[in-house]
């Protein structure tokens, strides 16, 4: 017996379901795209909120925004304790910022730049308590402990070079 002939609708049909699926899959990995770009979006907006908030608390605390170490350091333990809390936030600020922005490189340039005033305080910390960085992540660390080798900042001493 001979095989039935094909009608124009059953060839163009089967076209057409072809096309729907193709349509389909692109519509799937659009969705994907999208997905991918609002969790961007948020992470970015995140880390300019916590860089938002660290900026407001340096407004309200230029003591802390550019310290002197010294005289926290002979201060009352709250005093002590807020800067502390202080820098652990500057500190995750940027990991979000420099996380959500790696590709931009002024955010790096700011972070470095307002990291400088507290190495005396990360570097005494850092050998008083090791643990302290280890509650960032890799890259945070490694960001910490290359701008205390750039800036000579070591222990026992701690202290920031003059510039």
């Amino acid at each position: 017996m001979s095989e039935p002939a094909t009608t124009f609708w059953q060839k163009y049909g089967t076209l057409a379901q072809m096309a729907q699926a193709a349509v389909a899959l692109l519509g799937f990995v659009a969705i994907l795209f999208q997905i991918n770009e609002i969790r961007s979006n948020n992470r970015a907006a995140s880390a300019r909120q916590a860089f938002l908030g660290y900026t407001d608390l340096a407004f309200k605390n230029p003591k802390f925004a550019q310290p002197d170490f010294d005289a926290i350091k002979t201060a009352g333990r709250d005093e002590r304790v807020q800067y502390e809390t202080f820098v652990t936030y500057f500190i995750y600020a940027c990991e979000e910022a420099m996380s959500a922005f790696a590709d931009r490189s002024e955010w790096q340039a700011s972070c470095d730049y307002d990291l400088k005033p507290h190495l005396p305080f990360l570097c005494e910390k850092n050998a008083a308590e090791p643990a302290y960085l280890s509650t960032y992540d890799a890259n945070t660390q490694q960001w910490v402990r290359g701008a205390m080798k750039t800036a000579a900042v070591v222990p026992p001493d701690c202290k920031l070079r003059k510039t």
